[in-house]
Order: C-alpha cells, then structure tokens, then sequence
C-alpha cells in the first residue's frame, strides 16, 4: 500500500494552505469536514468526478490542512486543526467563517 505523505508541521506553508484553499469545491470540503468531523469522500456530496474529488483532497493533504487516515478500502479525512492553529492562529476559521456567510458558497451548493 502506498505512504500517504503528511508534511510536518513546520513544514505547512502560508502559500501552500492559501492556496489549497483558494479552490470553492476544498472550502466546501474542509467546511463539511469542520461541521461532522471526520468524513469519507463518498460521504459529501459535491458536483464532481470521484477522480477530481481524489484530487482535492490530495491538494489538501499534501498542504497540510487535512489528515487522510486509510481504512480499509476507504479514506477518511479529518482536519489538522490543532497544528494549522500553532501555524496561523485563526487563519482557518477566518477563511471558513467567510466562506460560510458568502454568496459563493450558495452559488457552489446550487450548481
């Protein structure tokens, strides 16, 4: 079975965190995953292909926000909120907060 890679966290970067959530389909799945705790991929519900939904939660990973736990068959997904928190105090509940009382965020459950 394949190493799914975690960065460290000294090595979760400001860029790489901003990045990964730059993308709506992330922020809906790190919110998701905020609001139930951990989750499946086939758990949320969102307009793309598994493969891209795959994707994301790599780009996720790979920037340190979440932490992929194999189970079995399945992935499942749960917030590095302690260690985003010694890195960015605040950052990640500013972004959600946002995202939670924005029009894009309507825009993205209505597509």
């Amino acid at each position: 079975m394949k190493i799914l890679h975690h960065p460290d966290r000294s090595e979760i970067h400001l860029s790489s965190v901003l990045y990964a959530l730059s993308d709506p389909v992330r922020l809906y799945i790190v919110s998701e995953i905020k609001k139930a705790g951990e989750r499946t991929c086939g758990d949320m519900s969102v307009p793309v292909a598994k493969s891209t939904l795959s994707h994301h939660a790599r780009t996720l990973r790979e920037a340190g926000i979440v932490n992929v736990r194999v189970h079995g068959t399945q992935r499942l997904l749960s917030l590095r909120t302690e260690d985003l928190e010694v890195r960015f105090p605040g950052l990640l509940n500013a972004i959600l907060d946002a995202f939670e009382s924005s029009f894009e965020k309507d825009q993205f459950l209505n597509s």
